[in-house]
């Protein structure tokens, strides 16, 4: 039987347009916002943790590649827990670790959004300028937002065009005799360089992840099996070769104490370069790179927590729809809350960091569902990585955690704690309402799928 057999999407996804939906979900808004904070904790060698957590992502990546080649239907982490581990608690831990991550993400961008970049045309206080901007943002998912490929194309181009503008005129200017190569093996100044260095990584991978929402695209990508691990490690490979030349250049031109003190350091760079950009055009891209960041994963979060809310897994009432638009905006007004409750108490470090965290159970459930998966054959060709892979991709994940701070577990469990009640609570509801199904959960197998679908 083949892969695509059953599926009822069309196939229209190429290699070509998988690669830049994958970059473009990477790219951007990560490393536009998080550079300077970084060179506070790498010195000069901002380098080296980007490096350390491509090499993480790309372990991950490796099961992704596995489970979705072989199970192109589903569509997502969710599906592949349940699938691997038949408990509807762990498919709804991993399918909330997911909605926390985006809503945290989206607070968190709209605090770099609300920086130095924003500076360059009007200084306002961040808190005022988050909460505004995100309320915004759920104005435009209201309408109804639909992206498309070819609108992903586009910013993916704009962000991309930013990067590389930096890398250009640090070259330039390296060329020219301005700033200090040297400066790019300047170790942190700490007792402990190396765990600065891995701690350090845990911010840099913030600037790896989307790429786990490639998943949800299986079901429409030709030849799955064979296009798809090579967008998803093509795509990671392209985004790291960018992220290294862009550190190797910012800490060439300018000292980690002044890229640390920066909210908007890519742009710091580009002035240091003394090469003729206007720098409210490249304040201009930096603020499309993470608004329209902002918007994906709003349109991601809302219409995740509309898919737990439909499967009773969540309250039912982030299940109605706006008349007309037909767009869950109970969902939306919840998760825009919650955004800029953090947005407005939280630090950028700190939100980006919680990010990760709630990732890193993500990922650690994915990486262990591929090991308990091999033991299960399929009809079709896929892709298949050595044992070694997820085990190193779990224990990747484990060293990561190991460098959370305190205030993010406290964040993070907080937030955790809050889901535990949400689901005894909804588990006596349905229960009460006899929803429960044989399993004893509601719709065990159908909840990954309805909520990756969302």
């Amino acid at each position: 039987m083949a892969a695509d057999s059953t599926t009822t999407l069309k196939r229209g996804i190429g290699g070509g347009l998988l690669l830049v939906f994958i970059l473009g979900d990477v790219l951007g808004a990560g490393v536009y916002a998080l550079m300077g904070e970084l060179a506070g904790e790498a010195g000069g060698m901002t380098w080296v943790p980007i490096l350390v957590a491509l090499v993480m992502a790309l372990l991950t990546a490796g099961s992704y590649a596995e489970l979705v080649t072989k199970y192109p239907k589903a569509g997502g982490a969710a599906v592949f827990a349940q699938r691997a581990f038949k408990s509807p608690v762990v498919a709804f831990l991993v399918g909330y670790c997911m909605l926390c991550a985006g809503i945290v993400s989206v607070a968190g961008l709209a605090v770099a959004f609300a920086g130095d970049y924003l500076a360059t045309f009007v200084a306002l206080p961040v808190p005022l300028v988050a909460a505004v901007f995100l309320a915004l943002v759920a104005a435009l998912n209201l309408r109804g937002i639909k992206e498309s490929v070819r609108s992903n194309l586009v910013m993916t181009a704009i962000e991309v065009t930013g990067l590389v503008l930096v890398v250009v005129v640090a070259a330039v200017a390296l060329a020219g005799g301005t700033g200090d190569i040297g400066r790019v093996m300047e170790a942190p100044a700490v007792d402990a360089p190396v765990l600065a260095l891995l701690g350090a990584a845990l911010l840099a991978f913030y600037s790896f992840v989307g790429f786990e929402t490639s998943a949800n695209v299986a079901e429409e990508v030709k030849d799955v099996s064979r296009v798809y691990p090579r967008a998803l490690f093509g795509a990671l490979l392209a985004a790291g070769a960018v992220y290294l030349l862009v550190a190797l250049g910012s800490s060439a031109l300018l000292a980690p104490e002044e890229l640390a003190d920066s909210s908007g350091p890519l742009l710091d760079v580009v002035r240091a370069s003394g090469v003729a950009v206007p720098g409210w055009a490249f304040s201009l891209v930096a603020l499309v790179a993470i608004a329209n960041g902002a918007l994906l994963t709003s349109i991601m979060s809302s219409r995740l927590a509309y898919g737990m809310a439909d499967q009773r897994l969540l309250p039912t009432v982030l299940s109605r729809l706006l008349p007309g638009r037909r767009t869950p905006w109970v969902a939306i007004v919840a998760t825009t809350g919650l955004s800029i409750l953090l947005a407005i108490i939280g630090s950028l470090q700190t939100l980006a960091e919680t990010v990760v965290l709630f990732l890193l159970v993500v990922f650690v459930s994915t990486n262990a569902a591929a090991l308990v998966l091999r033991k299960d054959r399929v009809e079709h060709k896929h892709f298949h990585v050595p044992a070694v892979v997820p085990v190193l991709g779990v224990i990747s994940c484990i060293v990561l955690a190991t460098q959370q701070s305190g205030p993010v577990w406290l964040l993070g469990g907080v937030l955790l704690a809050i889901g535990a009640v949400l689901y005894l609570v909804m588990r006596g509801v349905r229960s009460h309402n006899g929803y429960e199904q044989a399993s004893g959960e509601v719709g065990s197998d159908d909840v990954g799928e309805r909520v990756s679908e969302s």
